[in-house]
């Protein structure tokens, strides 16, 4: 059980997470999402308590230190010593080789553990950073957009790594992520934050489905572009990385402009799906 209950002029969190459990943080840009993380490393200080698992991080006459706290920390920014091969990387944290090579052979990296971070790409680096947090077999792993640089298929890939790892290590995760099926795929429970408070807290399901009424799905998009094409109007939508044209009335057309941001929705539930 980790229990947090901690304050500061930007946060004020009161939260217990199970051991093991994979949490995702959601809430839009500037939500203090980050400020969070850093404040369960002790990278940024607050009033209250932090008990993991029966120890105490911090309460009243305790603050342990960054070096002291059982975690990992993933960030956007690899932060890896270009200096060093990647095994060096890892066993700089801890001079553990079994697990350090255990841990390569898990991420498929073990090819690659005598060359320098230079020479990598994004999603090997990201990889890198994914063990060397790992070295210390942390109680705690947190997760800051770890694979928001990623392309698709790499971003797909470390998410199965991620999963892996979690299962054997057994860890406790905190991910932060914009990303709905990233956090549906990987995490039990969403933490939804504004303003540093939470707002929203539930199963990804009933947290980042999005139906109202008796709609039977609904996606949330930018108007791009409205157009009159004989008789119909049609609205260019971006909904996340893909467009698509929706045929609206006459007034929804005189109501709308672009950069208008939207809800796309529909009650029919008959989709086509094929595999590409």
């Amino acid at each position: 059980m980790i229990q947090i209950n901690l304050k500061n002029s930007i946060i004020d969190i009161n939260l217990e997470i199970n051991s093991g459990d994979f949490i995702a943080l959601s809430g839009k840009s500037g939500s203090e999402k980050t400020t969070l993380l850093r404040t369960l490393a002790g990278l940024e200080k607050a009033a209250g308590s932090l008990h993991v698992e029966g120890k105490v991080w911090q309460d009243e006459s305790t603050c342990r230190s960054i070096q002291d706290r059982e975690i990992g920390f993933v960030f956007q920014d690899y932060a890896l010593f270009d200096n060093m091969s990647i095994l060096e990387n890892l066993l700089y944290v801890e001079k553990d080789l079994d697990l350090a090579n255990h841990l390569l052979k898990m991420t498929e990296l073990t090819n690659l553990k005598n060359r320098k971070p230079s020479t990598l790409s994004g999603g090997q680096k990201q990889r890198v950073a994914l063990c060397r947090a790992m070295m210390k077999k942390p109680k705690l792993l947190l997760l800051d957009e770890p694979l928001s640089a990623l392309d698709n298929e790499m971003r797909q890939k470390l998410q199965r790594e991620l999963l892996a790892l979690h299962k054997e290590f057994k860890f406790t995760a905190i991910l932060v992520s914009h990303d709905p099926s990233e956090i549906y795929k990987l995490c039990s429970r969403v933490i939804v934050l504004e303003d540093g408070n939470i707002i929203n807290d539930g199963k990804p399901k009933d947290i980042l489905l999005k139906t109202n009424g008796s709609q039977k799905f609904s996606f949330v998009g930018e108007v791009l572009e409205i157009k009159k094409v004989d008789v119909i109007f049609i609205a260019i939508i971006a909904i996340a990385q893909q467009l698509v044209e929706i045929v609206i009335t006459g007034d929804e057309a005189s109501a709308l402009h672009v950069g208008d941001m939207v809800d796309v929705s529909t009650k029919a539930f008959s989709p086509n799906i094929k595999k590409i």
